[in-house]
């Protein structure tokens, strides 16, 4: 099978009503939090408003950290966006959050501690959902890169 033959669908069997469905809500779920990642969580960092520069110099993390940890939410919520990357992206993001919460309960002990454990649950039904594509991407980065699959 040549390179540009190979299937990038990984859902097996038969499309039924309740499948398609499932599929289409995981979708929208991922759309929904690909643009909050992207438009209310990142973009406040990555312009420097001062809600989010307040709270990064209380981190003592300066402007530095806060475009960083703004770059890490902008290019994990796009990737939510892309097939291949959805279930990787998830798991990143969820990696992100645990080090959100741990800075909320120890540093911060604001009012929002429990958000990025609620933002959790829905990145790890899309990173278990979806985790077809990431054997699919680690696949092709074997066969891109010459190691044996």
């Amino acid at each position: 099978m040549s390179q540009t033959s190979l299937p990038l669908s990984t859902t097996p069997g038969p499309v039924t009503p309740r499948s398609r469905a499932a599929r289409v809500s995981l979708t929208a779920l991922q759309v929904v939090l690909g643009l909050f990642y992207a438009f209310a969580s990142a973009l406040p960092k990555l312009i420097a408003h001062p809600s989010a520069t307040e709270a990064f110099d209380k981190l003592g993390w300066g402007h530095t950290g806060m475009y960083i940890i703004g770059a890490l939410e902008l290019a994990g919520g796009i990737a939510l966006l892309i097939p291949l990357l959805d279930s990787v992206a998830a798991m990143a993001l969820s990696a992100l959050m645990v080090g959100a919460f741990i800075v909320n309960v120890t540093v911060v002990h604001g009012p929002y501690v429990a958000t990025p454990l609620i933002l959790m649950l829905p990145l790890g039904l899309i990173a278990w959902a979806r985790r077809g594509h990431t054997a699919e991407l680690v696949r092709l980065v074997r066969l891109r890169t010459g190691r044996r699959v």
